[in-house]
């Protein structure tokens, strides 16, 4: 071993003990893995393709903490293949292409196959990804990308149809918990020092961490550093000190992927559904997250007309309330109102014969015969005007109400209007 080599293998050492905790515990391999059995786990086939060092191009989507890059860590120590590693924040078209040349050169000169990993691929332009299409169609290389965001928005369809889209979840409470218990007993790996974890203090971190194994490590650690210590240096970590170190939950909300499009879908199912405690969980879901209100607020006012309709007309002003609220008062202060909406609309009778009104009327419109406008309702103002017949002006007659034909020729009463039992018999016809 030469000198340069014994350098090299000390400044390792060097940066493995002083890396985080969330680093250090990153499994090393598939049966370290904790969680995502249904994609991983035993008997099954990306497990199998991994083991058999017979990977296929595939994106990794999951949220944070999920165990992307240390799924893909494990790939580069079990394959054959030559693995190089390309973060897409700070890549372009120019490095992309270098590790294509080289993937070709060792292919010619060395009859190995390269493993391409790009961390964040969502963040590479069209064009970057578009560089990687034909090196994944020829298998000049070997894909592995890792995305937060949804692969089917954010990455271009070619490089979808030639790669397998594997789906992470966030991490469950047994697994963080066993994540846990790991960093406590390992000496090599975990923590630096000996410490204990009351039940309540792994009860907080496993609710504030939201499934993400590194912010649950992360929080860890720092609670462990600040904790005090017995006389044998054991630092006891209790639920107050990880309430010191971590304020707030990590809850995934990305305010434009698929979890923001979940989550507003739960909350307007919950409306729907009659459920105000539902609805009020996920409006401070939203809320948590960073929506912004004025965005809740518009959901209500659609609901309002969607699903409240005639059956509560006053939920369209409740909710239009709301939406004033949120754009004049804001954030803190709206939440009262948007809460109050939300409960209003969810305790509300349900109707949506307004939508299949208007949907059914403009498809008469769109696909129906071209129907003239009745000559006794056509404007009076221009010339010849006085040869239509009569309009009857309802409040001549007793009620405001006449009897006299409105829809035109071929249309008849209740072709679009269909009252239901749920409207209030004022609005009945």
């Amino acid at each position: 071993m030469t000198m340069d080599d014994l350098f090299s293998e000390s400044a390792e050492r060097a940066l493995e003990q002083n890396a985080p905790l969330a680093v250090r515990m990153r499994p090393r391999t598939l049966d370290e893995f904790v969680g995502q059995t249904h994609v991983i786990g035993p008997g099954t086939v990306l497990r199998a393709a991994i083991e058999a060092d017979a990977l296929t191009s595939l994106i990794l989507y999951g949220p944070a903490g999920s165990g992307k890059t240390s799924l893909a860590r494990i790939i580069a120590g079990m394959t054959r293949a030559h693995f190089a590693e390309l973060s897409a924040v700070d890549s372009g078209v120019k490095d992309v292409r270098a590790a294509i040349g080289a993937a070709r050169d060792r292919l010619k000169l060395e009859g190995r196959r390269t493993i391409v990993f790009i961390d964040e691929i969502h963040r590479f332009n069209r064009s970057q990804q578009d560089a990687l299409l034909h090196a994944v169609e020829d298998r000049l290389i070997v894909l592995v990308g890792a995305t937060t965001e949804n692969p089917f928005f954010e990455v271009n369809a070619p490089l979808i149809s030639r790669s397998r889209v594997v789906e992470l979840k966030p991490l469950d409470d047994e697994d963080i918990r066993g994540i846990l218990g790991v960093a406590l007993t390992d000496r090599e790996r975990g923590l630096r020092l000996p410490a204990t974890l009351s039940p309540e203090a792994e009860e907080r971190i496993v609710v504030t961490s939201g499934g993400d194994a590194r912010a649950a490590l992360t929080t860890l650690e720092l609670a462990a550093s600040i904790a005090e210590r017995d006389a044998d240096g054991v630092a006891h970590v209790s639920g107050s000190v990880v309430d010191d170190v971590t304020r707030t939950r990590s809850l995934t909300y990305d305010r434009v992927g698929d979890v923001h499009y979940d989550v507003v879908s739960a909350f307007i199912k919950s409306m729907r559904g009659s459920d105000p405690d539902a609805a009020v969980y996920w409006l401070a879901r939203m809320a948590y997250g960073g929506e912004d209100p004025k965005f809740i607020a518009r959901r209500m006012l659609i609901f309002a007309s969607e699903d409240v309709g005639m059956a509560d007309p006053d939920g369209l002003l409740v909710a239009h309330a709301a939406f004033k609220a949120a754009e004049s008062v804001g954030w803190p202060e709206c939440r009262i109102t948007l809460a109050h909406a939300a409960i209003y609309l969810a305790l509300a009778p349900k109707s949506n014969a307004v939508i299949r009104a208007i949907d059914t009327a403009l498809a008469e419109v769109e696909r129906g015969a071209a129907r003239s406008v009745p000559d006794h309702l056509r404007d009076r103002h221009r010339p010849g005007a006085d040869e239509y017949p009569p309009y009857r002006y309802p409040h001549d007659y007793p009620g405001g109400r006449v009897d006299q034909r409105y829809l035109p020729e071929g249309l008849e009463s209740g072709a679009f209007w269909d009252p239901e039992d749920r409207l209030p018999d004022g609005h009945k016809p």
